[in-house]
């Protein structure tokens, strides 16, 4: 079971000013071309191209005005693409009549092959692309157009070079070039910024896009409602009503066919260091002064750059038996599928701390919930008392709304302009800085991992560092989603 648990201790008081959004994307006007590299790949057919299609069928897309691009190595046809994705757009639960929408959102779709390093491939593409926007009448100018990475980080350099050199379009008109890069984003700090400098060279800030689709999560987005639009909330988030917070990640199952690609990174590349960090932030931040995608992202760096270097002593690494027995992992491999760590952020908000006990819970994924626990007496005669909850489950508060896939959401919102739920490099710069040298010290053998049973909850020593920074376990006491 690959697994990653995270306790920090956190710390501060929050200002009573307004917050509020302001919305200074103005509308778009020109056609747009959506270009997804590595179109054969596994990310697109199972990510991607399924948002894509969500967002057509929920009219954010409009057929009159985008056109979907495949690229990659393969030599297929346009209708051998539009046959490997169609099983990703319809399962039992689509809607009647869901088929024929998939039907016209494949149509959408037009592949060009080439290589990645190559100006010929692109050439053809930029080609293609434009005479898109000449059949909807675009002005040069006007036309918008976003390169979705599907791809390996290795290529990213070389890809980036082919768009600048011969698939940008002109602005001047309110027209646009931008990418989306997923992670992983380099495998330490010297690599990440090699790779935003490569990067950088060739785009502007804000044509970059650095999707971590944890923040296109519904919980995570209502973060920031929940701490700053809530007066109950203002005064007690801090050091001295909050004794530790755990933010913890668990999967049920194991690296099913992806070992050689998980051994390379391990869990704190793979999850802690992007996904959890980004959590963290949110949970840990100040008031930003408006919902302006920068004043969010300074707060968050702010964050980061206050997290203490992580003490060796505050750390403990697990590998669940049978890791190694997958063909594609080295027999001496020393890569961690579990680890706790403690992040100390030393702040105004946030150092030191108060006893105190009740637990606030936010489930993220799956059974959407948040729900406190409190003690209250038991039902009876007798006065006992026993752990409850204050709920908020969204399957049945909610009832009969889609909550959106996370590329959905952060799709619509590079279309829009809107950079709040991406990272900034100063941020990833930051993330970085705080788990590089633990990384190191992992990769030259000097911390080893402790062998553990898969399904279970780690190793032992997990539990008696949690038990050290504050955390007590709620024996006999388990969360029960309700029932519609």
């Amino acid at each position: 079971m690959a697994s990653g648990q995270w306790v920090m201790e956190k710390r501060s008081s929050l200002r009573n000013d307004s917050f509020s959004r302001d919305n200074d994307n103005v509308p778009e006007t020109g056609c747009l071309s959506i270009i997804v590299l590595g179109a054969s790949g596994d990310l697109a057919k199972k990510k991607t191209f399924p948002a894509l299609f969500n967002l057509y069928r929920q009219g954010f897309l409009q057929s009159n005005e985008v056109h979907i691009f495949g690229y990659a190595r393969t030599k297929i046809s346009d209708d051998e693409l539009r046959n490997r994705i169609r099983g990703y757009l319809i399962n039992e639960k689509s809607a009647p009549g869901q088929s024929e929408q998939v039907s016209e959102f494949l149509q959408l779709i037009k592949y060009v092959s080439g290589s990645y390093d190559t100006e010929e491939g692109f050439q053809l593409l930029d080609k293609e692309i434009s005479a898109h926007e000449s059949s909807k009448n675009s002005l040069e100018g006007s036309s918008r157009r976003l390169f979705y990475f599907a791809l390996p980080p290795s290529v990213y350099p070389s890809v980036s070079r082919m768009i600048k050199k011969c698939c940008m379009n002109r602005s001047d008109l309110g027209g646009w070039t931008r990418i989306v890069v997923e992670k992983p984003f380099g495998k330490d700090l010297d690599s990440s910024e090699k790779l935003s400098a490569q990067i950088g060279e060739l785009f502007e800030e804000p044509q970059i896009y650095r999707i971590d689709h944890y923040l296109g999560k519904e919980l995570v987005q209502n973060l920031l409602v929940l701490r700053f639009a809530n007066r109950m909330f203002l005064p007690l988030w801090n050091r001295d009503n909050i004794d530790n917070v755990q933010i913890v990640f668990r999967e049920d199952f194991g690296t099913e066919g992806r070992g050689g690609y998980f051994d390379e990174y391990g869990i704190i590349r793979d999850i802690i260091q992007n996904h959890l960090l980004q959590v963290l932030c949110l949970v840990a931040m100040e008031k930003p002064v408006s919902l302006k995608p920068e004043h969010i992202r300074d707060e968050k760096v702010k964050v980061l750059q206050s997290v203490l270097p992580i003490k060796d002593e505050e750390v403990v690494l697990g590998q669940y038996d049978g890791y190694r027995d997958d063909p594609t992992v080295p027999d001496h491999s020393n890569t961690p599928t579990f680890a706790t760590a403690v992040l100390r952020i030393h702040n105004e908000r946030w150092e030191g701390k108060k006893q105190g006990r009740n637990e606030f819970v936010i489930r993220l994924q799956p059974s959407e919930a948040m729900y406190m626990k409190l003690t209250v007496k038991q039902p009876g005669l007798e006065m006992s008392t026993a752990q409850s909850e204050l709920d908020l489950s969204y399957r049945q508060r909610y009832q009969g709304v889609t909550i959106p896939e996370a590329y959905e959401r952060l799709i619509l919102d590079t279309i829009r302009g809107d950079q709040q739920h991406f990272v900034r490099r100063d941020e990833l710069k930051a993330a970085w800085e705080i788990f590089t040298p633990l990384l190191h010290r992992i990769d030259d053998g000097e911390m080893k991992p402790l062998p553990y049973n898969p399904g279970s909850r780690g190793p032992a020593e997990a539990d008696e560092l949690l038990s050290k920074v504050g955390y007590v376990q709620t024996h006999g006491y388990i969360w029960i989603p309700p029932t519609l």
